[in-house]
């Protein structure tokens, strides 16, 4: 019962943090204008940057990732909090060693579906692959840390943001599943990798097409 409760309390507040709509609050704010209607409607950094410019764009970047960040760490805290002050007798350092990684798991898809399904747009939103990278790098950074650089070498080549996000969630799945992780963590990126890649859908058709855009060329609605 404590564990979820704790785990509902996290879930809760991950989803709120990850729904935190960033791109859209910018556009409102800098242009007064709803950034779901310009470019591909997403209010993702990546449409930021084609609709508002370059320092928009970073810092909804910035603020994306540290949303994740902040979601695996309050879950970090949060759990073994609420289990110490609920439960009599206290749990012992094992039991909060079990209860703990996945408070993290379910946070983390918390947080993932807030940003893409945001209750403040309706539950619309973005991709959520920045979002995923701060759960990455506050979850495991060496898998934070791998994604990332996958995502950077493909889009210096590329110069594609959908497909080198893509890249980058196959990639924090096989660097998961490889090192030494907890299940809880793998079911995470596991999960939350397919749920990015299923975001990217109408990308993946404008990439067979050979008509996704480029990073400096204007996005097809």
């Amino acid at each position: 019962m404590v564990f979820w409760t704790a785990s509902g309390v996290g879930v809760a507040i991950a989803y709120l943090l990850g729904s935190t709509p960033t791109g859209y609050l910018a556009g409102r704010l800098l242009k007064g204008i709803d950034i779901r209607e310009h470019g591909s409607r997403s209010t993702g950094a990546t449409n930021v940057l084609r609709t508002l410019g370059k320092g928009p764009a970073l810092a909804v970047l910035l603020v994306d990732v540290l949303k994740g960040v902040a979601a695996i760490a309050f879950a970090r805290w949060f759990a073994p909090w609420v289990a110490t002050m609920l439960s009599a007798p206290p749990p012992t350092a094992s039991d909060l060693q079990g209860w703990t990684p996945w408070a993290v798991c379910l946070a983390g898809l918390a947080v993932l579906l807030g940003h893409s399904r945001s209750i403040w747009l309706n539950f619309t939103g973005g991709k959520s692959a920045a979002t995923g990278l701060g759960v990455l790098l506050a979850m495991s950074w060496p898998v934070g840390v791998g994604a990332a650089a996958v995502f950077g070498a493909v889009l210096a080549v590329s110069r594609i943001v959908s497909l080198s996000s893509m890249l980058a969630a196959l990639t924090a799945i096989v660097l998961v599943c490889g090192l030494e992780q907890a299940w809880p963590y793998r079911l995470l990126v596991i999960a939350g990798g397919a749920y990015v890649i299923v975001r990217h859908r109408a990308n993946i058709q404008r990439l067979l097409a050979g008509t996704e855009p480029r990073l400096g060329q204007a996005a097809r609605s």
